[in-house]
């Protein structure tokens, strides 16, 4: 098929998209190759590719170290904190998008102001009230202060101004509570937001260093972004035993991107054209 001349501005564009993208990949790329090298071959070898490849970083994570504990202890909080943050986003944004209450602008705008705030001038407040509730070297420190995200309220009123009011009504009008009413009619129309949101959180949550650092104090309670800093402290010339853990911990945001990608992308695409 012959290209028209008005397609060449595109075709353009998407090589220049493709090889940005190839280029971003280059570091993963090189890290999968590097897990399978030694030592030996990552510091003196020029060639990307492992001359003997070997899984003896991969054993050296699994045996020397905790590390499927870590991997559970991530997985759980931030599964806990993507399912809490998408359930309060989400009537949160019900409540602003539907309801009419004295103040609810200026709330929303504050809400909207601590999107502004850094996480440095809000951590010390946060370790007080996690340390009076007790709650200190345990993994509800992590839950707990990410179960509800400015950003998530922001995206799923959005998504719910867009639901016409009329089904709401109807759904009143024969007789449905408003929880219902917002588990039945409004949560299966911003399911494409959600998802996107979903990999948003899930992802912050999984790479979070520096709360889980200040929080944490037994090895067993660890998280991966923890568990990297102690392979490359413990074993500082073991660069394939990093490797290998980075790879390990890339895998499941990887399978969760891949099964929410649809979603993912119809849902940024409907929140950018809102």
């Amino acid at each position: 098929m012959r290209m028209r001349k008005k397609d060449i501005p595109y075709a353009i564009l998407f090589l220049v998209l493709l090889a940005g993208g190839c280029f971003m990949l280059v570091p993963f790329v090189w890290m999968i190759l590097s897990s399978f090298k030694s030592n030996l071959e990552i510091i003196s070898s020029t060639s990307i590719w492992p001359q003997a490849p070997s899984a003896e970083g991969y054993v050296t994570v699994v045996r020397d170290a905790p590390f499927m504990r870590w991997l559970m202890n991530s997985l759980v909080t931030s599964t806990a904190i993507t399912l809490g943050t998408l359930f309060t986003s989400a009537l949160a944004g019900y409540i602003f998008a539907k309801f009419h209450f004295r103040g609810k602008q200026t709330i929303f705008v504050v809400l909207l102001g601590t999107m502004m705030i850094p996480f440095q001038v809000v951590m010390i407040p946060t370790y007080l009230i996690i340390s009076k509730l007790g709650l200190l070297n345990s993994l509800l420190a992590l839950v707990v202060p990410g179960l509800v995200s400015a950003f998530g309220v922001f995206l799923a009123r959005q998504a719910v101004e867009s639901i016409p009011y009329e089904m709401i009504e109807s759904a009143r009008m024969d007789g449905s509570g408003e929880f219902r009413t917002f588990w039945q009619i409004v949560l299966p129309q911003i399911t494409s937001m959600l998802s996107a949101l979903g990999i948003f959180t899930f992802m912050a949550a999984w790479n979070n260093y520096l709360w889980p650092l200040i929080v944490l104090n037994d090895n067993e309670k660890m998280t991966v972004p923890l568990a990297l800093v102690f392979f490359n402290s413990k074993n500082t010339v073991n660069y394939n035993v990093s490797m290998s853990a980075g790879v390990l911990i890339m895998i499941p945001v990887f399978i969760v991107f891949l099964l929410f990608q649809r979603h993912f992308i119809k849902g940024l695409t409907m929140t950018g054209m809102k």
